[in-house]
């Protein structure tokens, strides 16, 4: 029996950290969504999910979690809830993204 492997598990480097190509097209379309709005807006993670996944995109919302993990780790963006930065590590439940402020 064959295990099942989704888009993000073929996304992992050898020190699984998900940097790979489509950990960096993730990256991206936070960026680039980011960048065609004004400099106070937000985005959802299925935004950029649907960005790169076309009708595949559920799948890829934990790795758009991770690539905005990445994006706040190297100081990028922020992520929100309720409108308040918080923690990417311990955050639970809907987030927003957003450039730093």
């Amino acid at each position: 029996m064959g295990s099942r492997q989704g888009p993000q598990d073929a996304d992992r480097d050898a020190a699984g950290s998900g940097t790979g190509p489509l950990g960096r097209q993730l990256e991206a379309a936070i960026l680039e969504l980011l960048a065609a709005r004004s400099a106070a807006a937000t985005i959802c993670p299925s935004d950029a999910a649907r960005a790169a996944g076309g009708d595949s995109w559920r799948e890829l919302m934990e790795p758009v979690r991770e690539a905005a993990r990445r994006l706040v780790a190297s100081g990028d963006v922020e992520i929100t809830q309720r409108g308040s930065v918080v923690d990417p590590a311990t955050a639970k439940g809907p987030i927003r993204i957003r450039k730093v402020r």
